[in-house]
């Protein structure tokens, strides 16, 4: 037998005949054998008999082993037909490891194929890679219309260049030659490879950190994040919970707080929910599921058992035991206390609890225990059992920072069976239940966390957080890592009912407001006054509501939003997608379980899991902490700021080149084979692969660098430099043209062309100076990319083609004559030679001025909004801030909206 996933599987015809035949071969409907020592599975398939523990870090990227049972009978006629989200529990992925499984008796874990191929889980996540969503970036948008302006010179240099040959009687295949030469110059071949030299420098750069990119064309939207999304555990906080202690209550009244519960008593309830409301199980002699789980069993000082061998003798009535370490003996009979999990109902994230069906050795009653969010237990527990002052603790605890997690039970009927407890449906089993107390989880932050929050908000950057914890956590948390500043107004958005109307209400999370921070006017609504940083947190069920009825108010929640709590995976992946829509640029930065579909969404997701899941992020980093993400955006930066350099450079560089071409074509020359070559392959590629190894600046700044090509900033530049070299080229051929030795070329075959010539010689040493310059011009420094001299092989590369291109013009034919000869250049007066050099170093300096001008000024930006009459942000959310600056005491406590009209 062959494990299922592997080249073999076992599959069950009829009769029970088991055949082996290929994973490729499956299709919806076979039914498999799942081998004892476990797989990885090729498809999805639901579990039809026994149990599976799974490992499903491929697609959540959490590592905790899960427990698969198999799927009730699904009856048409009372139950909803079969769902891969509504059955997760039954349903094995493709792309998961089973561990172990473990089955009835004799009997093999069979399961049923639901899904092959593309279709499953898995993948759909492989084809989100291969396939995924289109990233709309201004500068790869612009990129693409600038080459089609490109196109349109080179029409233009095509029929000047046309009318030139007909003038001069040339045949027409020459005519033709010279006319699609202009095509390959002002469009150069090797502009797409060039722009992404910085991309793949800070990849490479990226790597040597411990941040590994499946998607290098995003690190360049890293440059342009204003918007940071953080998940809250294991992203800001560590990773795994310690227990701190209960809350037990009594009577309907909170007792004392127990920090050590071994001292509370066998017989206790409280203590039997924390030692049996789990998911754990042993495998190989250890103690395995969710962290959570681990710490609070672990604090009870319990032992767990599970009879028989790891996949044998699942069907005992009690297949998990758990007992005191030391010997209890309380019951009648004088039998130790044992507690036997006769049920389980996993933990469900739409639900936010589970709970577990035990009995006691001595007793014949059984018991259910609960343990989920306190808002949910809420709802289904006795009110006569909640506390008078529930919720002023709950807010005083998670206020603090902590994890709190209530707890429930209720005692069954006598008549109450072990089959009839098989055949209870879970809303039948978690209603009226008592309650016990809570359970008091602490996550302290991680040590890089305040310092990173810290440089980010330095450098304006928005921050969000993104939770599936509680609201005031959230809170607490936002203000330990410096979110939210000390000194921040923080409002709460909340859902309420008042006469079958659904609303939404602003409430102060302090729960007050000092007095020299409000102003009541004459109708008495109270103010808040500018002295306050807003903030607002909502909740995943106020989320969904305020999507699907006020509409209208979500731009500004997203604006002023920094705390979003309680919210599922989908809505995460919900929350980034509104936030790009208002004009964001966003990365979401989360440990990789339930956060896929964040980071798949925002346009940079960062995950700081090394499972196999991190590959649904652009971005995944070794280390496991937020310290990735300034490190991120300044090789964003640096890279973008190197693709402009390197597409404005290739831009010159065509230009100059067309500039050149079509002074020699007027003058009946050309340059030559070689002088090509050195123009081509020596200097611009040289200079294009070396420029974009300069390193990322250390600090980040506010300012963020330009993002689109058709930018005021940009086209000045590269329009004023245009005119520069015109300037140059134009300068050095009319002074050669003054002197009474130059000689114009003549020539007698209209087809023929002269190319050791004195002005082919000037136009071919000026420009490879323009090219070097041009170069160096556009290679920025700080605040995004270090100095320019500090990247060793490019300044080394300045300084040996500039030195070899004034030894071309002083003595070219000393001591080689035949690099005089390759070049096809022509001896000057020395005079005129000096002269060059003074136009080349003039040129230089106009370059230098012309480009700190367009820099340091804010003319070109003014310019470009008064051509393209701008005056209005085109961002959404710049709008929504003027308006939010309009009205600075948005949102006033107490203010309420209703679906229809608001008051």
């Amino acid at each position: 037998m062959v494990a299922a996933g592997g080249e073999k599987t076992c599959i069950l015809r009829r009769g029970s005949i088991v055949e082996e035949t290929d994973t490729a071969k499956l299709v919806p409907g076979d039914l498999i054998v799942l081998p004892k020592t476990g797989c990885t599975m090729s498809c999805d398939v639901v579990l039809l008999t026994g149990t599976a523990i799974v490992n499903e870090a491929m697609l959540t990227g959490e590592s905790v082993p899960v427990t698969k049972s198999a799927v009730p009978h699904l009856d048409a006629a009372s139950d909803e037909p079969y769902n891969p989200e509504v059955h997760n529990r039954h349903t094995i992925f493709a792309g998961t490891h089973v561990i172990q499984t473990r089955f009835y008796g004799d009997q093999e874990v069979v399961a049923v194929v639901v899904r092959t191929g593309f279709l499953t889980s898995k993948g759909e996540l492989i084809r989100s890679i291969l396939f995924p969503r289109p990233m709309d970036f201004k500068f790869y948008r612009d990129s693409v219309r600038f080459i089609l302006v490109l196109f349109c010179i080179a029409a233009i240099g095509m029929v000047y260049c046309t009318y030139v040959y007909i003038k001069r009687g040339a045949d027409i295949s020459m005519i033709l030659l010279r006319t699609l030469d202009i095509i390959t110059i002002v469009v150069p071949p090797a502009l797409p490879a060039a722009m992404t030299v910085g991309t793949v420098y800070a990849q490479n750069r990226l790597k040597k950190k411990g941040i590994f990119c499946i998607s290098p064309a995003r690190i360049n939207v890293c440059g342009k994040l204003k918007l940071i999304c953080f998940d809250k555990t294991g992203t800001l906080t560590e990773d795994g919970l310690d227990f701190k202690s209960v809350l037990p209550a009594l009577s309907s009244e909170f007792q004392g707080t127990v920090e050590d519960i071994t001292k509370l008593e066998d017989d206790n309830v409280l203590l039997w929910s924390l030692a049996s409301c789990h998911s754990l199980t042993i495998i190989n002699n250890q103690l395995q599921g969710d962290p959570l789980d681990a710490k609070m069993f672990e604090g009870t000082g319990w032992d767990l058992e599970e009879p028989g061998e790891d996949a044998e003798k699942y069907d005992k009535m009690m297949p998990t035991v758990v007992k005191p370490r030391r010997t209890s003996v309380f019951s009648m009979d004088a039998l130790p206390l044992e507690l036997g999990i006769i049920r389980q109902f996993p933990f469900s994230s739409s639900l936010a609890r589970m709970s577990v069906i035990v009995r006691e050795l001595s007793s014949s009653n059984f018991i259910i225990f609960t343990k989920g969010a306190p808002e949910k237990l809420e709802d289904i527990c006795d009110p006569s059992s909640i506390p008078h002052d529930y919720h002023s603790k709950l807010k005083e605890l998670t206020l603090q920072g902590y994890r709190v997690i209530a707890l429930a039970q209720r005692q069954l009927d006598e008549n109450v069976n072990w089959i009839k407890i098989q055949k209870m449906k879970r809303d039948a089993v978690e209603n009226n239940l008592q309650f016990l107390g809570f359970l008091i989880m602490q996550n302290t932050l991680k040590p890089q966390t305040q310092g990173v929050i810290s440089e980010l908000k330095a450098a304006e950057l928005k921050i969000v957080m993104i939770t599936g914890d509680n609201l005031l956590t959230g809170l607490s948390v936002s203000r330990d890592s410096g979110i939210i500043d000390p000194g921040d107004r923080v409002v709460i958005l909340d859902v309420i009912h008042r006469d079958e109307t659904l609303c939404l209400e602003f409430q102060d999370a302090e729960g007050f407001l000092n007095e020299d921070m409000v102003d009541t006017g004459n109708n008495g609504q109270t103010a808040v006054v500018l002295s306050r940083k807003t903030h607002l947190a909502v909740s995943g069920k106020t989320w969904s509501i305020l999507i699907k009825h006020f509409p209208d108010l979500v731009p500004r929640i997203l604006v002023q939003g920094t705390v979003f709590a309680r919210m599922s995976p989908d809505q995460k992946a919900h929350l980034v997608e509104e936030l790009q829509t208002q004009g964001y640029i966003v990365s979401m930065c989360g440990d990789g379980a339930n956060d896929c579909g964040a980071l798949k969404a925002a346009h940079v997701g960062v995950s700081l899991s090394e499972a196999e899941a991190s590959v649904a992020a652009p971005f995944t980093s070794k280390i496991p902490n937020i310290s990735c993400i300034p490190t991120l955006i300044l090789e964003g930066r640096c890279a973008l700021v190197t693709s402009f350099g390197v597409f404005k450079y290739m831009a010159l560089y065509s230009m100059i080149q067309f500039i050149s071409i079509l002074i020699l074509y007027t003058n009946k020359t050309n340059l030559g084979d070689g002088q090509f070559l050195y123009i081509d392959l020596v200097i611009t590629t040289t200079v294009a692969v070396l420029m974009g190894r300069t390193q990322p600046w250390t600090k980040l700044v506010k300012q963020r660098p330009v993002g689109s090509l058709i930018s005021g900033q940009t086209l000045a530049s590269i329009f004023c430099q245009i005119l520069a070299s015109l300037a140059g080229q134009l300068t050095a051929m009319f002074y050669l043209q003054w002197l009474p030795w130059y000689t114009p070329v003549s020539l007698d075959d209209p087809d023929e062309e002269i190319i050791e010539d004195a002005l082919t010689t000037t136009i071919f040493i000026v420009s490879s100076f323009q090219y070097l310059v041009l170069a160096t011009v556009f290679s920025t420094g700080p605040p995004y990319r270090k100095p320019f001299y500090t990247n060793l092989l490019y300044l080394g590369a300045l300084i040996i083609l500039g030195s070899f291109t004034l030894y071309l013009l002083f003595i070219p034919g000393i001591p080689f004559i035949q690099i005089q000869e390759f070049f096809q250049l022509k001896n000057l007066h020395t005079d005129y030679k000096i002269w060059v050099v003074v136009i080349i170093l003039v040129n230089i300096v106009v370059n230098i001025l012309l480009e700190n001008l367009v820099k340091t000024g804010n003319w070109a930006k003014k310019m470009m909004h008064y051509v393209i009459r701008k005056t209005t942000p085109k961002n959404k959310y710049k709008m929504v801030l003027q308006e939010l600056e309009a009205d600075p005491s948005w949102p006033l406590t107490g203010l309420t909206y209703t679906a229809t009209n608001f008051s």
